[in-house]
């Protein structure tokens, strides 16, 4: 019954606080698609400690410091998330030739045809698959050691067999 209680008491503070939530939430973010994600994972959040909160009186100073403090963290992660941008713009290849592409992924069909069977199921498991290297290793019954060598000299291979350069720098995949 007190658990009841406590849910009617949160539904009321949502229906009554929710616009004035919003409207702080687009003045941080000034974006209202942004504005909703924040108010709404304020209100989860929010929730998670309603049963233990004293005072619900100052409820709205404790949501706007958790929405505060939501959007300072997804902005501090975004700093590492983001892309660097370098000065220099990648050369395009020319659409001249519609089949500019197939050939491509032929000459990497190619490429991957000449490599051994570890080698390549270790880079079908690592990048086609997405799989970590710990979860390539069990799934091929080798050491993680094992599938980190094979990953890098794979994609030398694959360098090797496609650029015709070799990869001289070990930090390089």
């Amino acid at each position: 019954m007190a658990a009841a209680r406590e849910d009617g008491d949160f539904a009321r503070f949502v229906r009554r606080s929710r616009p004035a939530l919003r409207r702080t939430a687009y003045q941080l973010s000034k974006d209202w698609y942004e504005a909703d994600d924040l108010v709404q994972r304020t209100l989860i959040a929010l929730h998670k400690h309603w049963d233990t909160l004293d005072g619900h009186d100052r409820i709205g100073a404790y949501a706007r410091r958790i929405m505060r403090r939501l959007f300072i963290s997804d902005r501090r992660s975004m700093r590492w998330t983001r892309e660097v941008l370098i000065g220099a713009v990648p050369d395009t290849p020319a659409m001249s030739d519609p089949y500019f592409l197939v050939s491509e992924r032929l000459a990497l069909m190619d490429a991957l045809a000449g490599l051994g069977p570890r080698q390549r199921a270790t880079l079908l498991l690592r990048f086609w698959e997405d799989r970590s290297v710990e979860d390539t290793a069990r799934v091929l019954g080798n050491e993680s050691s094992t599938v980190r060598s094979q990953t890098t000299r794979a994609l030398n291979a694959l360098r090797v067999a496609l650029d015709g350069t070799s990869d001289q720098d070990p930090n390089r995949l």
